[in-house]
């Protein structure tokens, strides 16, 4: 008889930037969890087209990786799991067709699940806290949840913008890199800010708003001389970078003429191609120049991008915190779990550390393995639903780019 460790789960998350594939067996143990990250030239963002495309590349090359790491084939495989949203429509449709194709090809059940609880599933598992109260904060999504009568509950969110599109929008006006990711570079440069300055602290109720918080900072950039034209020279410099970059790259891989050899005519057409390529990018990557500056008051006075950096987290966390404290309290939990992308964040947990000890609290923490985007958490969470009596057919298999988190029924707990 089949053994529950000799059946396995794979599970495929590609909501956003991310692709990741799993491999978990059915008593909950991850055998393989590697994934893959579409990063793009600072100052830039990524979108639902180029985040498909690059997904559509990886997701045949990550599956077979997974599969060799867990060292099985689609043979051993079980269930298949993927995101059903809430997400980006084309990288979601990429995880769906894929997930629906292994299940017709090799006749295999399919569950689509729920991204936000996939987030607070892993952290459970990985921080062993029963019922905590959950800070889920990532690219997308500001909410904090706790599991009441058979469902989690929001009980404060965002009502604009998400804590990581705040830094990463702000890592944009900044002109950091995308690599590892904005909000990660934000985090070592705040790291050496020496200025505290004073920020709009937005927290309405058990919500939070970050949109105005982000106009406020990105008029202080603004309205310094020295910081605007420092980043001015940095965009155009990475533009001229980029444009070589792609110039030196069809060069190592010219088109040949008759005789096998790239011609003159096709170095100077590479040439002006090459210059125009870099005007329109550096005209697309351009901060546009803002007319409608509502804080006058604000003077230019000695800061820096780490000053900025520093000050726009110790904001962002602190309204994090408070409103994560008011949620322990109305549903009587003593410990958190901080789940998603921004949940790495170090500082973000010694704020939050630093309230727990005040109420003999526990904080469960991840690193980027489990709190950032991964196929594990998909496959864990779909495993959970599958045990349950859960099953998507074909024609249920979709996607969506809204599923709230209080949508779903939890009846595993």
């Amino acid at each position: 008889m089949e053994s529950e460790k000799m059946k396995y789960v794979l599970g495929i998350e590609g909501s956003a930037n991310k692709i990741g594939i799993a491999v978990i067996d059915f008593d909950g143990n991850i055998i393989s969890n590697p994934r893959r990250t579409y990063i793009t030239p600072p100052g830039t963002g990524f979108l639902p087209k180029e985040t498909a495309d690059h997904h559509r590349a990886n997701v045949i090359p990550l599956l077979k990786e997974s599969l060799a790491m867990a060292n099985i084939s689609m043979k051993d495989i079980r269930l298949i799991c993927y995101t059903k949203g809430p997400g980006m429509a084309g990288p979601l449709s990429v995880g769906a067709i894929v997930a629906r194709t292994l299940s017709l090809m090799f006749d295999i059940p399919i569950v689509g699940v729920n991204h936000c609880i996939a987030h607070i599933e892993m952290g459970r598992l990985a921080t062993k806290l029963d019922n905590p109260v959950v800070l889920y904060v990532s690219g997308s999504n500001s909410q904090v949840i706790a599991f009441v009568e058979g469902k989690y509950r929001i009980f404060g969110e965002t009502i604009d913008i998400a804590v990581g599109n705040c830094l990463d929008r702000f890592a944009r006006i900044l002109n950091l890199s995308n690599d590892p990711a904005p909000g990660y570079n934000i985090e070592q440069m705040a790291k050496k800010g020496k200025k505290f300055i004073p920020l709009p602290y937005l927290v309405k109720g058990m919500d939070m708003s970050y949109s105005g918080l982000l106009s406020y900072c990105e008029d202080l950039v603004y309205l310094s001389p020295t910081l605007s034209k420092q980043i001015e020279d940095e965009i155009e410099a990475s533009t001229k970078k980029i444009a070589v970059d792609d110039l030196l790259q069809k060069r190592e891989s010219p088109e040949p003429n008759g005789n096998g050899q790239q011609t003159n005519d096709v170095i100077q057409d590479d040439d002006d191609e090459n210059e125009n390529q870099e005007e329109d990018e550096l005209n697309r990557r351009k901060r546009k120049k803002r007319t409608n500056i509502k804080n006058k008051n604000i003077k230019d006075f000695d800061y820096t991008k780490e000053d900025l950096c520093y000050s726009l987290q110790e904001t962002i966390f602190c309204m994090l915190t408070e409103v994560t404290e008011r949620a322990l309290s109305h549903v009587g939990s003593n410990s958190v779990i901080i789940v998603g992308g921004v949940g790495c964040n170090l500082r973000l947990q010694e704020i939050m550390q630093t309230m727990l000890d005040e109420r003999k609290g526990i904080l469960g923490a991840m690193d980027e393995r489990y709190c950032i985007d991964n196929g594990a958490m998909i496959a864990y969470t779909g495993l959970l639903m599958h045990k349950m009596g859960f099953a998507d057919s074909i024609e249920t298999s979709t996607y969506t780019q809204s599923f709230r988190t209080d949508e779903v029924d939890v009846n595993w707990r």
